[in-house]
């Protein structure tokens, strides 16, 4: 990843907050062979006794899950909204254009769990992807004996000690005011993804430009 001052994200309450809202995150890791891995899956970030870690859960018995037996360093990332911006949009037009995005990457040591953890990751997973609805008939607790058992033992949880946790809120910060206010107004004029972008670029405006 970028690895550039000015496209960091400081404040750790809004990167708990940015994975909290885009949980769908890349579990990528290199099996015994130094295969590239990766999987997509609703990963969630917790703290427990001061130190981060990531919880969810895979299908047993995949490629990435016999990977991950094989080599516990994983990477996940978590993708925000991302947009194209347009060179033409800054004060000086003859620059190449880019790319806005958000993104946060973790690195960790991952473990498998199951039994109770498994349980535990499903009831914790169906009640918040259904807004905790617990009357919902796809809640773990409401779901019939036979068919839980049945998906429990093709599935297992997972649990990622947290080593270490960078991001990228790629935001033109690097650029001057005047292209910085017409990059927000242009973006406005796009897709939702786009105008995503702008409110984030509207909310660091104050502290970019005093």
């Amino acid at each position: 990843m970028y690895d550039l001052p000015y496209h960091k994200e400081p404040n750790e309450q809004i990167i708990k907050e940015f994975v909290n809202q885009y949980p769908f995150a890349f579990l990528m890791g290199c099996d015994s062979k130094n295969r590239p891995i990766s999987t997509q899956v609703p990963i969630f970030m917790e703290e427990k006794d001061g130190r981060k870690t990531l919880t969810g859960h895979i299908m047993k018995n995949t490629d990435h899950h016999k990977a991950f037996l094989q080599n516990s360093n994983v990477l996940v990332v978590f993708n925000g909204k991302h947009t194209y911006v347009s060179g033409t949009w800054y004060s000086d037009p003859y620059t190449a254009s880019t790319w806005n995005y958000m993104s946060v990457h973790a690195r960790g040591s991952i473990r498998f769990l199951e039994g109770a953890a498994l349980e535990d990751m499903l009831r914790k997973t169906s009640l918040h992807f259904e807004k905790n609805n617990t009357a919902s008939t796809t809640i773990f607790d409401n779901l019939p004996k036979k068919f839980k058992q049945l998906v429990m033992n093709a599935i297992v949880a997972f649990e990622i000690d947290v080593q270490e946790i960078d991001n990228v809120f790629k935001l033109s910060q690097d650029r001057d005011a005047q292209s910085y206010h017409n990059i927000i107004d242009k973006l406005k004029e796009q897709d939702e993804d786009a105008r995503i972008i702008a409110h984030e670029m509207e909310k660091r405006t104050k502290e970019l430009f005093h």
